[in-house]
C-alpha cells in the first residue's frame, strides 16, 4: 500500500465523521481475555500504556494523532525501499496510537470511523509510504470481518486485541496450483488440530502479533483460524523478493504440525450458513488496494514538486531561469496532479458505496453496488497511479533516474499493487452488468 513543508499540500486527513454501524445490537466487549502465551511482547512495549478509567480516544483525537504521524513516518523513507529496512517501528507506533482501531465502533470502545474514513487514512499512510498501507491491509480486513459477522464471541475474543495495539497479518495464498487453490491441511487431534503447509504470499506477518492463516479439513472443507506469532511450529520466513512493495513482509509461512486450538478457529458465513454469499468485506479488501494506489499517486506528486523546486534545471533551450517556471514541467507537474485527484476522487466515492450498503442493512444488491463501484474505482486507480509514476521524470533531466532519489519506486510499487488483480477484468465485470445486468462473480475479488 510526502515531504515535510513543501510536501504537507498533498497530504490530506481523514474527512468528517458519519457512523454507519448501528451500535444497538453491539454489547460492550469483555477486556480480560488472556493472549497466548507464546506470543512476543513487542507490542505490550510499543502500544500507549493503558490508565484506569481512562476515556477510549474519540475519531478527531484519531484524526489528530494520524496528522501528527504522518510526516514521522515519511521520514527516510527512499532509503528504506533502497536498502530494504522493514518498518518495524513505523508499523508499531501506528498500532500504538491506536490507529487500527478506527472502525471500531462506540459500544465496543472504538471511535466508530466509516468506510470512508478509513479508507481516507489508508490513502494518506500510501501517500508517504505506501508499503506501511499494505502490511497493514490484514489488520483492517480481519475487523471489517468481524463487524460483518454475527458472531458476537468472537468479536469479544479479537476487538479487544485491537484496543490495545495489536497487529495481525495474514497467510493465505499458495503457489503450486489454481489461483486461490489451498493445499495447506488442517486435521483433528482430539481437543484440538494441527495444521501443515506453507504460505507463499504472507502480507503484513513480519510485523504481526497474530497470523491468519486458511486450510482444508479432512472433509474439504476450507478452515480460517488465528494464529499467535510465537505459536510453535509457525515459521515466517522474510523471503518476499517483489520488484516493487518490498516491505510488505509478504514472505513465505511454513506450517510444521502447529497446533490449532478450537477457540482459535474463525467462524465464517460459509462456516455458518453451508452456502457462499456474498461479503461487504471483499468490496472493502478490493478497495483497499485501489487506496494504495491513489495514495502511490500523491506520493508522485509530492516528489515530483520537491524534485522541480529543489534539484531540477531548465533544459538549455528553454526561456525559464527556474525549473518550476518552465512551462512543461508546469504541465507535468499539472498531469500528474490530475492523475492524483482522480484517483483519489472515485477511491473515496467508491468507499461511499461501501457505507451506503451497510446503511442499507448489508442488502445484496447493496453489496453488489458497492462491488461495481469499487471495480470501476479499482481500474481508474492503478491507471492513474501507473501513468503518474511514469511522468515524475518528465520534471527534470537524467538526475531523475539517480538512485539515490529513488523516484523508480512508485511505478514499481504501483505496478506490484496492480497485479495483484487483473484490472481488465475489472472493467469487463463492469461492462457485463451494463450490457447484460450480470452481476460480479462472487470469487473474493470482487
Amino acid at each position: 500500500m510526502p515531504h515535510i513543508g513543501a510536501r504537507a499540500a498533498c497530504i490530506s486527513v481523514c474527512g468528517s465523521f458519519s457512523s454507519v454501524i448501528n451500535p444497538s445490537c453491539l454489547a460492550w466487549p469483555s477486556s480480560n481475555q488472556e493472549r497466548g502465551n507464546t506470543v512476543m511482547d513487542l507490542t505490550m512495549e510499543k502500544a500507549r500504556p493503558a490508565v484506569a478509567g481512562e476515556n477510549p480516544p474519540t475519531l478527531a483525537e484519531l484524526k489528530r494523532r494520524a496528522a501528527a504521524l504522518l510526516p514521522e513516518l515519511r521520514r527516510g523513507v527512499e532509503d528504506r525501499e533502497r536498502n530494504r529496512v522493514l518498518p518495524h517501528d513505523q508499523i508499531r507506533r501506528i498500532a500504538a496510537e491506536r490507529l487500527l482501531t478506527l472502525r471500531i465502533p462506540v459500544p465496543y470502545g472504538g471511535p466508530g470511523a466509516s468506510v470512508r474514513e478509513v479508507v481516507q487514512f489508508v490513502v494518506d499512510i500510501a501517500a508517504v509510504d505506501s508499503n506501511l498501507a499494505q502490511a497493514l491491509r490484514p489488520s483492517f480486513l480481519f475487523l471489517e470481518g468481524l463487524l460483518s459477522s454475527g458472531d458476537e464471541a468472537t468479536r469479544r475474543r479479537w476487538l479487544p486485541r485491537y484496543l490495545r495495539g495489536d497487529v495481525f497479518g495474514n497467510a493465505g495464498w499458495e503457489i503450486g496450483g489454481a489461483s486461490g487453490a489451498v493445499s495447506s491441511r488442517i486435521r483433528r487431534e482430539g481437543e484440538h488440530y494441527r495444521v501443515n503447509g506453507s504460505k507463499y504470499y504472507s502480507t503484513g506477518s513480519l510485523y504481526a502479533d497474530w497470523v491468519s492463516v486458511a486450510a482444508l479439513d479432512e472433509n474439504g472443507h476450507e478452515l480460517r483460524f488465528m494464529l499467535p506469532r510465537g505459536r510453535q511450529g509457525l515459521e515466517l520466513v522474510d523471503d518476499f523478493d517483489a520488484m516493487g512493495q518490498r516491505l510488505t513482509a509478504s514472505g513465505t509461512t511454513n506450517l510444521v504440525d502447529v497446533l490449532v486450538q478450537a477457540e482459535d478457529i474463525i467462524p465464517t458465513p460459509l462456516q455458518s450458513s453451508g452456502q457462499t454469499r456474498r461479503s461487504i468485506v471483499t468490496p472493502f479488501a478490493q478497495l483497499f488496494l485501489a487506496a494504495v494506489e491513489a495514495g502511490v499517486a500523491k506520493n508522485a506528486l509530492a516528489d515530483a514538486v520537491e524534485f522541480a523546486r529543489h534539484h531540477a534545471r531548465p533544459i538549455k533551450h528553454s526561456t525559464a531561469q527556474r525549473s518550476v517556471d518552465d512551462p512543461y514541467v508546469e504541465f507535468s507537474v499539472g498531469e500528474i496532479a490530475a492523475q492524483a485527484y482522480a484517483a483519489e476522487a472515485v477511491v473515496l466515492r467508491a468507499a461511499e458505496q461501501i457505507d451506503a450498503a451497510w446503511a442499507a442493512g448489508l442488502d445484496e444488491a447493496a453489496i453488489v453496488h458497492a462491488a461495481l463501484d469499487v471495480a470501476q474505482a479499482q481500474y481508474v486507480a492503478a491507471a492513474a497511479a501507473l501513468k503518474a509514476s511514469e511522468l515524475v521524470f518528465d520534471v527534470g533531466g537524467a538526475s531523475t533516474t539517480a538512485r539515490k532519489h529513488n523516484l523508480d519506486r512508485h511505478w514499481r510499487n504501483a505496478r506490484t499493487v496492480a497485479n495483484h488483480n487483473p484490472r481488465h477484468w475489472k472493467a469487463a465485470v463492469v461492462g457485463a452488468w451494463h450490457l447484460k445486468g450480470t452481476p460480479p462473480p462472487n470469487s473474493g475479488l470482487f
